[in-house]
Order: C-alpha cells, then sequence, then structure tokens
C-alpha cells in the first residue's frame, strides 16, 4: 500500500503543485493551463513524462471533465441538470466511487475490489487528501480521479461565487 498528500485548495492562479509521498517527497506534479482553452491539468512523474491529463470539454451545457491515463480517456466526471444540489456523476469502465466524494471522504472501487481510499487529513502539511493506493497498478489512475474532482470542486465554486 502505498500513501500520497495532495493540499487541499490547491488550484492557484498558475495551477501548479505537487503530490508527495509519506515522507514528503515529490512524486508528481500537477501543471495547469493558463488563460488556455480548453482547460488542462497535466499530471507528470518524477521523470516529468505526462502519466495523466484531465481537460474541461468547451461549450457544453453543463461542466464536464475527461480524464486521459497513459493517452487513454479513463473516466469523465460531469455535472447533472438539478435545481437543489449540484450533482455529479463519474463515469469509468468498472471504476466506482462509494462515499463522500464532494468532501474528500470516498473509496475507490474498480469492478468490485476497493482498490484506493481517500481521506481529508487536517494538520498535514496544511489541510489535504491523503490518497492511499492499495493497488499500485491503479495508481497514475486514483492520483488522477482525485486532482479531477478536486479541480471539478474548484470550478464548481468559481462559478458559484461568479453567479452571485
Amino acid at each position: 500500500m502505498k500513501e500520497f498528500y495532495i493540499k487541499q485548495k490547491v488550484f492557484s492562479l498558475g495551477g501548479k503543485f505537487t503530490v508527495k509521498d509519506q515522507q514528503e517527497k515529490d512524486v508528481y506534479y500537477v501543471e495547469g493551463s493558463f488563460m488556455q482553452i480548453p482547460k488542462t491539468f497535466s499530471i507528470m512523474n518524477t521523470a516529468r513524462d505526462e502519466v495523466a491529463l484531465i481537460t474541461k470539454k468547451v461549450f457544453s451545457f453543463l461542466p464536464k471533465f475527461f480524464v486521459e491515463v497513459n493517452g487513454r480517456e479513463v473516466l469523465t466526471i460531469k455535472k447533472e441538470f438539478s435545481f437543489l444540489k449540484a450533482r455529479y456523476t463519474i463515469d469509468a469502465a468498472g471504476i466506482e466511487v462509494h462515499g463522500n466524494w464532494w468532501d474528500m471522504d470516498f473509496q475507490v472501487l474498480q469492478y468490485g475490489e476497493v482498490v484506493g481510499n481517500v481521506s481529508k487529513k487536517w494538520f498535514t502539511w496544511g489541510d489535504s487528501y491523503k490518497v492511499q493506493i492499495l493497488n499500485e497498478e491503479r495508481e497514475a489512475i486514483i492520483i488522477a480521479l482525485v486532482v479531477a474532482i478536486d479541480c471539478v470542486k474548484a470550478d464548481h465554486a468559481a462559478a458559484s461565487s461568479a453567479a452571485t
């Protein structure tokens, strides 16, 4: 099992941050596009090879985010039409998220098997998300999923504040 930490509220104007391991070493680098359409976030390993790419779909009635891992689209996060509370769905081949993913407290399952856990941790390098990888073959997918969910949350917060 591996553990990683992603700082909460990571999406600054430039959108650059790192994913750290338990020894506080940088393991992944995330860089967001600035003033670019479509908005993207690239996840790179320590050799700076891109392992995942998150893209916000342009010209969509409701927000939609695509996640590619190693050049293959593996999941989509999209907002559903709702009058009361924001609802999002995650579409992926065999990947399910159980728990409260909006509050970053959930399990990631693939074909019914738990492959990762995500929880909010307080007082660790500031507020951060703790990501436990139980199936190391799914590491890039799980890291990309957590970054994508945080991107969706940041986009939702920005849209909500712009509407008021």
